[in-house]
């Protein structure tokens, strides 16, 4: 298993990001790698540290302003090589067809539930993983 896991996370509210941070804890699962985080404000931050590769998985807020973490995502999925996969944060379970549309790999509801939270971010990074001999 890798050391560490890379996760970013975008919204323009600080404290969204700190509920993130907060939910995942260091670990998000005993079978997955420690997580650091990089945090982002802007959509062209997001698309930068994209570009510069490393990230495991991104987890986006899809009420960020002024650009929502569902159309970024779709963004990111048509344009950056490799993506990572997603987790969006919606603002309603009604949303989900939403998540689906963006090419999100999975989605939550916010505000945050630390348990539901950890088990999404936890499965994404258990699918990222590479195949060990």
């Amino acid at each position: 298993m890798q050391a560490t896991a890379t996760v970013l996370v975008y919204s323009d509210d600080a404290g969204t990001r700190e509920q993130v941070r907060l939910a995942s804890g260091r670990r998000p699962a005993p079978d997955v790698p420690l997580v650091e985080f990089v945090e982002c404000a802007t959509p062209a931050a997001v698309v930068s540290e994209l570009d510069k590769g490393g990230i495991d998985v991104a987890v986006l807020d899809g009420e960020a302003v002024p650009m929502g973490g569902m159309g970024l995502c779709r963004q990111i999925k048509d344009e950056v090589f490799s993506a990572p996969p997603v987790l969006l944060l919606i603002g309603r379970p009604q949303d989900a067809w939403l998540a689906t549309w963006s090419r999100a790999e999975a989605a939550v509801t916010h505000p945050v539930d630390p348990v539901e939270f950890a088990s999404a971010l936890a499965s994404l990074l258990r699918a990222k993983r590479p195949l060990s001999a």
